[in-house]
Order: C-alpha cells, then structure tokens, then sequence
C-alpha cells in the first residue's frame, strides 16, 4: 500500500515550511544549544519577539484570522498584551470543583446526544468538539450554550484546525457568521473586556482566544489523551486515581505536545556564552517534540510509570510552554477539566481503538466507543485498515493544501502588511 508514501511525503511538507522561515530561522535544540539549555534559551528576556520579523507569522496570522493582530499568543509585549493576559486570566479562573463539574455536565450532554447503540464509532477530536464549545461558551457569558452558537463555534473551530492541519482550505465567510454573532452578544460577556481593544477588536477576542485556540487545544489534548488510553487500557483501568491520572497526562503531553513548533524573534542581541549568540532579528523556532524526545529511556512509548518517580520540573517536559516567556494561560485549567471529562467518558464506555497515533493526528482519532462488552473484532481490524488507507491519500492532500496556503500567506503578508502600518501596539504609523 505505499507505506512509505506518508514520511515522504511528511519530509517534504517540512521543506516547504522551512522555507517559509527564510535564512534567519533556527530550530532548537540543535548542536548549538541541545537539550540542556533549550528552556535557558527559550526563556531569555530577548527572546520575546512574537510576530514582527518572522516569515512564519504570516503563515499563523493566515491561519488563525480573522483577528490575528489581537490573538493572545501573538501579540508583541506591551500594554496591549498586558490588558489581554490579564482578562484572559479573570475568565479562566474559579473554584477547581465548579470548573470540573461544567466539564464533566458538558461531557454528559453530548455523550447523551451521541451515544445511540452499543458500539459508536466516533473521531476523538470531533466528539470533543462540541463539548469545550458548550464549556468555553458558558465560562465567556455564563449561561448554557445554545444549539446554534455551539455549531457556529463548532464550524468555526473545525475550520481552524483543518486548514492548521493542511487537510482543509480556510473558508473565511463561515468564520465570519461567528464574528457576526458576537459582535451581537457582546454586551452579554460576564468579565470585562480588554479596555486597550476596540469593539471590533474584543470580538476578535474572544474570537481567537476562546472560540478557536481554547477548543481547538482542548478538543485535540483530549483526543490525544483517549486514545492514548484506548490504546492502553491498563492505564485507563486507572485513571479514577488521581496521582496515576497526573502521570498519564504528564505522559500525554510529552508524547503528543500540542505545539510543535514555537517561534520567537530576538529583540535584541542575546549571547549565552563566547560560543554561543544570536543577533536582534533571529528567528528562533523550539521544537516541542524533539526536545520531549530528549532524556527519556525509550522516549517513543507510551509509559505512565515513568513518572512515579520523576518531577515534571526536573526533566524535559514544557507542555504549557516556560513560566518566563508567556505560558499558555490555561496550565491550572486543562488538568482539571480533562480528568473530570475523561472520568465522564469512561464512566459510559470503554474506548478502543487500532490506528496510529501521531502527534499531529490528522486522522482526528479514530475510536470505538463500547457501552457493554468486547468491541467486535471486525471493526478494529475495519478501523485499522481504513487508517492506513486514509493516512495515504491524506499526506498527499496534506501536501498539496499545505503549499497552496504557504504560498497564499505569502502573497497576502497579512502579519507583514499589518506591520508596514501600525507598530506594536497596534496604533497606525506615519511613513
């Protein structure tokens, strides 16, 4: 079948995309700066540059529009970035028990409205879809989400991660319909609003921040973890103690990190060492799974127990980014709200599942989930075949989509035409 089609094709797909960086980008660790000193260098006060310079941003704001400019994870430091981190921060708080018992009720609502027979197939992330859309909706207005509003978010969250993933173009007018039923609700936001944005701006807001990066990062963090215990199902025997469950998260997320690439550029002239420096204007690119990779015995399996006597802190393992350069702000959420969903599943179900599990998982994890019994062994046998069989025609629509949409990005420049006339704090500029 070809089998060595996909990594061919894989390695291409990275040309291309290395190509977008120009000559000024570096990826880490590397001969220059390994493992030991990634996090030193990711954490270095110059490295704080986060659109402004760098061929990638383009790519990002393309993906990530509309609103781009006001993306939390994009926004040069500043007031501006200020304001947002600290709103962000207002709505994701709350007590640990009121934040589980929403995820576990949001769970319990779709698996009621999927849950049909004795064996459902289902794709991992788009099950989690709908369930983080009702979640995030009822953390921004406080109040259970309408059908409506979670297939808009839905739609517009799939659209999202599709064309990130290059197996889906972007479609701009079905992320517009959200932007349009926002606008309208704004009033009926529970936190206040950054107060450096514009109307328009705050909607981007919670646009991106919410609607996108939170349920899409949510929806593929958990599909990584159910299948990781679909696959193990000693470990999903487990997961009621929440010491083991801390243990298979950890092993989830340096597995499979959401991020694969995080690029900053240098603001300034940062020098490690006499060896050691980087110019103002670097492109520095931190590859999360190559530095995961790093450290372990056996790094590619899947071991829970690895952990029992091992300090995520004194390892290689950054799953919400560094505590000194903008940590993902959900780090004290996404535990929680995980275990709580995950026990909902498997309190319903047993989860299996035969297909491979990658990190990008572009096969949005195929799975069976099982109310009574054994799963039948025609359809994990029909699972796994299917999976090859997709996993080839896709890496060639991965391919094809993935260079059509580098080189639209290219052509439109929206991060570099939005710096030809505003600075970095998004105030117009005079040439």
């Amino acid at each position: 079948m070809l089998n060595w089609l996909p990594a061919r094709v894989v390695a291409l797909r990275a040309k291309v995309f290395e190509k977008v960086n120009g000559d000024n980008a570096i990826t880490f660790p590397n001969s220059q700066v390994g493992p030991d000193r990634f996090q030193e260098l990711y954490g270095h006060p110059a490295a704080n540059g986060r659109s402004k310079g760098a061929g990638l941003s383009d790519l990002f704001w393309y993906w990530l529009s509309p609103g781009p400019e006001v993306h939390q994870e994009h926004l040069e430091a500043g007031p501006r970035y200020d304001d947002v981190a600290r709103a962000t921060r207002t709505f994701l708080a709350g007590p640990s028990d009121d934040l589980a018992a929403a995820a576990t009720r949001c769970t319990a609502k779709v698996l009621d409205e999927v849950l049909r027979g004795r064996v459902t197939h289902v794709r991992l992330r788009e099950l989690m879809m709908p369930v983080w859309a009702e979640y995030f909706y009822e953390l921004v207005f406080g109040e259970p989400c309408p059908r409506h509003a979670r297939d808009l978010i839905v739609a517009h969250a799939t659209d999202v991660v599709t064309s990130l993933k290059c197996t889906g173009l972007r479609h701009p007018a079905r992320r517009a319909r959200l932007t349009r039923y926002l606008k309208v609700r704004l009033a009926d936001v529970r936190h206040p609003l950054p107060a450096t944005l514009t109307e328009d701006e705050q909607v981007h807001y919670l646009q991106g921040t919410y609607f996108n990066t939170a349920v899409v990062q949510m929806a593929e963090a958990m599909a990584h973890l159910l299948l990781a215990l679909a696959q193990h199902p000693a470990a999903a025997r487990r997961i009621g103690d929440d010491r083991y469950f801390a243990h298979v998260l950890d092993e989830t997320f340096r597995l499979y990190p959401l991020f694969g690439i995080a690029h900053r550029i240098t603001t300034d002239d940062i020098v490690l060492d006499e060896h050691t420096s980087f110019p103002a204007g670097s492109v520095l690119c931190f590859s999360y799974p190559a530095y995961h990779a790093t450290g372990y015995t056996d790094p590619e399996a899947f071991d829970p127990s690895r952990w029992e006597n091992t300090a995520a802190r004194n390892v290689h393992h950054i799953p919400f980014g560094v505590a000194a350069n903008r940590p993902c702000p959900a780090w004290r959420l996404s535990p929680l709200v995980m275990r709580a969903s995950a026990r909902e599943v498997l309190r319903r179900v047993s989860l299996h599942s035969t297909v491979t599990h990658t990190r990008s998982l572009p096969s949005r994890g195929p799975c069976l989930l099982v109310r009574d019994g054994p799963a039948p062994r025609w359809r994990l046998r029909y699972l796994r075949l299917r999976d090859r069989w997709e996993d080839l025609w896709r890496s060639v629509v991965q391919l094809v989509l993935g260079t059509a949409m580098v080189l639209h990005a290219h052509h439109l420049r929206p991060a570099g035409r939005y710096f030809d006339t505003h600075d970095t704090q998004g105030c117009p500029v005079r040439h």
